[in-house]
């Protein structure tokens, strides 16, 4: 099991922006190593309560909320990550746990009890919340990243585009799923992941870039297409 306590900011940013920022970021941060030359695929299936639990905390700007969802980088994957993102005031936890693929496929099933062989408590924690409130897959949400990193203070930052969704498929390993989009095309999300403060030239770069800061979720967006309408 991994834990990782951090900040984060995000910021919606057009085109222009994007490439500009990825042009800077090129010459001071060090690249991701799964980048490549168009960034590299994240899809992640998302659990939910009967009740749109998570969904409407988040709307609702709660600072105690959670996330719960299936995390794989390529639909021929032998594993995914189990991830529960928490809200924490200012900072965001998040602990994951690599499962099989015929884990991971179990709990796309609502087969949680996969789970109890493993001796972690966040195993057994998953298991016990996703049992008790009845959680169930909700969303597939699929998009490119391009991420940088700098040692100082674990800075991460990533940005992602073609953010699109589908709540018709759930496999998170089909080479074949149907998505409609869940952000404008032409838009990115820039994150900025940090622990303790932020760099003086990380700030100067989102200050020059003249973006406000949002909060946003993919799994809000994705789900809010059909959810809004």
């Amino acid at each position: 099991m991994n834990e990782v306590l951090r900040q984060e900011k995000k910021f919606l940013i057009n085109p222009v922006l994007s490439a500009g920022i990825r042009g800077y970021l090129e010459k001071i941060m060090l690249r991701d190593e799964h980048n490549g030359s168009c960034g590299y695929m994240i899809r992640s299936l998302y659990f939910d309560t009967p009740d749109e639990k998570d969904f409407t905390d988040k709307l609702d700007g709660l600072e105690l909320r959670r996330k719960i969802r299936l995390r794989a980088y390529d639909p021929d994957s032998d594993f995914a990550m189990l991830e529960m993102k928490q809200k924490e005031g200012a900072y965001q936890k998040k602990r994951s746990l690599r499962l099989t693929r015929d884990e991971a496929q179990a709990l796309i099933k609502e087969d949680y009890s996969v789970l109890l062989q493993y001796k972690e408590p966040f195993a057994a924690e998953c298991f016990a919340l996703m049992s008790t409130m009845c959680y169930r897959p909700k969303v597939i949400v699929e998009y490119l990243r391009k991420a940088y990193i700098a040692k100082e203070n674990r800075i991460r930052i990533t940005i992602d585009s073609g953010i699109m969704g589908t709540e018709a498929n759930y496999d998170l390993f089909s080479k074949n799923i149907p998505l409609y989009p869940a952000l404008d095309p032409f838009n990115s999300v820039l994150e900025v992941k940090y622990n303790g403060f932020l760099l003086s030239y990380i700030k100067q770069l989102v200050s020059s870039a003249d973006c406000s800061e949002i909060s946003v979720s993919k799994y809000c967006l994705a789900r809010g297409v059909t959810l809004s309408n």
